[in-house]
């Protein structure tokens, strides 16, 4: 069968069952066999493949710089070789994922991503071609989803579509985005609002944790507590990051759970903004097990804590304190960020805590406020000098 890429490449022959093409004094080699396991060993010193329109080639280059430069190049070819030719939606989107999105995100990130691809966007688009596809085929997919679906998981979906149609635009595949379309409807339900614990629950937490007979689960509670932290960063956190004479800790690490049994260690924060140096109480110092090795973590020891085995803790703090409520590491971090705002008013302090790059992320998501009925009467009086009668 005709590669579809012989409408650019002038290919030779190089004496190793592959045929290549010079591509501006760049390699790239296509497969001429049907196993890649009896393909022979290219003798570049990098050799990847990546797929375009369907199609596995393989790009070279004797270093990273010139694999770049081989890989952009081809990438510039991308209108020529493809031309009248339509691309199924499928192929197209799983290039883009392959080859720009899942080297390039966290693991987390990359799995929302194929789920979303797979439960949502692929039965209804996968197997028309990506030049056909109308806004009423975009549409059916958020119709699919239905109503009951939050509207959180719609605007992932809304997300993946949208990178793959902007890709598509710019290799001039189609004239318009139709996800930018002011047809679209996109309906679901409001995301679970995080609702604080209350101080007393927060205090009743705080008092009790010296009846936590297990250490580490200790540390995890007392640390969940006394700072307003993300799950994974608490998880994350390892001895070397605790600096114990000045009481600070370095917040560089996170600890994820792609599946449930495998935690994945991350030497990097959830965004720039959130790589941070937070004081912490004194007080809490004496929760924490005793100092282990420095890459060794605070609430779990050689290895992080998975997600199985963090369950278990919230049993046992549960039954060992007799706490009246599910014990929920992402309540703790809203609870604290709101009491902090309520103790010192001061939004960008709360800001800095949380690793928010805008103090309007915080005052959307964490800042919850204590009382429903807003209060400013005192502050008016004074303003405007009212007096009783």
């Amino acid at each position: 069968m005709k590669n579809p890429f012989d409408i650019f490449l002038r290919p030779r022959y190089t004496g190793d069952g592959m045929s290549s093409t010079d591509l501006d004094n760049g390699i790239v080699t296509i497969p001429q066999l049907e196993s890649e396991e009896s393909m022979p060993i290219n003798k570049a010193k990098i050799r990847r493949p990546i797929v375009l329109n369907g199609v596995k080639v393989w790009v070279s280059g004797d270093s990273e710089q010139e694999y770049a430069e081989n890989l952009l190049k081809l990438a510039g070819h991308r209108e020529t070789m493809t031309s009248g030719q339509k691309h199924r939606f499928r192929d197209y989107a799983n290039d883009w994922f392959e080859t720009f999105s899942k080297p390039n995100v966290s693991e987390v990130t990359a799995l929302t991503y194929e789920r979303q691809l797979d439960l949502h966007i692929y039965p209804v688009l996968g197997d028309l071609f990506i030049e056909d596809i109308t806004v009423a085929d975009v549409q059916r997919v958020f119709n699919r989803m239905g109503d009951d679906v939050k509207r959180e998981t719609k605007n992932k979906t809304k997300m993946v579509l949208s990178q793959i149609f902007k890709m598509a635009y710019e290799d001039r595949l189609i004239s318009r985005n139709p996800i930018q379309s002011s047809s679209l409807k996109i309906k679901g339900q409001a995301s679970d609002v995080t609702r604080p614990y209350t101080v007393e629950q927060m205090r009743y937490l705080a008092s009790h944790l010296n009846d936590i007979r297990d250490p580490k689960a200790r540390a995890w509670l007392a640390l969940s507590i006394s700072l307003p932290l993300r799950p994974e960063e608490v998880l994350g956190l390892r001895w070397e990051d605790l600096d114990e004479k000045n009481r600070v800790l370095h917040i560089r690490n996170t600890v994820t759970h792609p599946t449930r049994n495998e935690p994945y260690f991350h030497a990097y924060t959830k965004t720039a903004s959130s790589k941070r140096d937070l004081h912490l109480p004194e007080e809490i110092l004496a929760y924490l097990p005793e100092r282990g090795a420095p890459k060794e973590f605070i609430t779990g020891g050689t290895e992080p804590v998975s997600y199985t085995k963090l369950r278990g803790m919230r049993k046992w703090i549960t039954k060992d304190i007799g706490f009246d409520e599910t014990i929920t590491p992402r309540r703790f971090r809203t609870t604290v960020a709101t009491d902090i705002s309520a103790m010192t008013h001061d939004l960008k302090l709360v800001q800095k805590m949380l690793g928010h790059s805008t103090p309007q992320m915080t005052l959307k998501y964490y800042d919850k406020g204590r009382s429903e009925a807003v209060d400013a009467s005192e502050a008016i009086r004074q303003c405007y000098n009212f007096a009783a009668n």
